[in-house]
């Protein structure tokens, strides 16, 4: 049996590749290549409100100016709905998720009534507000075709899948999971109908993805993702989480910021050798 480590990178076809991007890819990629590993490609394009073809076509093509070959065919979550839901009804049937009403300002309004919630590294913790709707209220509620999502029920599942949950960090050395710091995330979201902590799992398992390479940003999403794992019995990877490419004034790259991408980069004479020499990579 082979002992070849198996990489990924996963861009989601939002935006153009910025210097982030690129040093996560290479990371991923010189991780594989030096362990004489395979480096896979993942189009993470569940979200279709807002993943455009358009995109998808220009990271391929930014990917190629670096200089990194994958292997084909590329997988894209698009074409896997069904392996998502499949893994949703696996926990459904178990009790472990449950339907959630609430809009945005729903919680909201509950958290600023409490006086204060409980935060996480993504901010408030979900308040529970629908965990202990009794079943009929919850069918009631649907059939009258009000809009769900559905939770996790983090003390049903932490029950179930017991609270020594561990994963090995090259970075961090041997991590204890702790996914209550996330509380009840949501599994399934109401307009894509999947989320980004099941989709992955799902994805990394099938793919035999054994080391995930991914920036510190996406560390504590690991606590939730290594109890959903053990949950769909799913194999543990490795992890490596490494440090973030940020901009002058320390702030970390990103989309939403209008980070220069790799293009513009490009069309001002940067070369891809030039590049990788900035990031460290030659």
């Amino acid at each position: 049996m082979s002992s070849a480590i198996v990489t990924r990178f996963a861009p989601s076809p939002t935006g153009l590749l910025h210097l982030g991007h690129a040093y996560s890819a290479l990371f991923a990629f010189e991780a594989a290549t030096r362990n004489r590993g395979r480096f896979l490609l993942r189009i993470e394009d569940i979200d279709f409100t807002r993943c455009r073809r358009e995109f998808e076509l220009a990271i391929l093509e930014d990917l190629e100016w670096l200089g990194l070959e994958w292997e084909t065919p590329v997988r894209r979550q698009s074409d896997h709905r069904y392996e998502y839901v499949t893994a949703a009804d696996q926990l459904r049937v178990r009790g472990l998720m449950y339907p959630c009403f609430c809009t945005r300002k729903d919680i909201q309004r509950e958290i600023e009534a409490a006086g204060a919630a409980p935060h996480g590294p993504e901010g408030p913790l979900y308040p529970g507000v629908c965990r202990s709707l009794s079943d009929d209220e919850r069918q009631s509620r649907i059939a009258s075709g009000e809009s769900f999502a559905m939770r996790l029920d983090l003390n049903r599942a932490i029950a179930e899948a017991g609270d020594h949950l561990e994963w090995m960090d090259l970075e961090r050395g041997l991590q204890k999971a702790q996914p209550e710091i996330l509380g009840d995330v949501v599994l399934v979201r109401k307009d894509i109908g999947c989320s980004y902590h099941l989709a992955v799992v799902v994805d990394d398992a099938l793919q035999g993805v054994t080391r995930i390479t991914r920036g510190v940003d996406l560390f504590e999403a690991t606590h939730v993702q290594r109890l959903l794992q053990e949950l769909l019995s799913l194999p543990t990877p490795e992890y490596h989480h490494h440090p973030l490419i940020c901009d002058p004034d320390g702030k970390r790259l990103a989309k939403r910021d209008e980070a220069e991408t790799l293009r513009s980069l490009k069309s001002r004479g940067l070369s891809a050798c030039e590049l990788r020499k900035r990031l460290e990579f030659e």
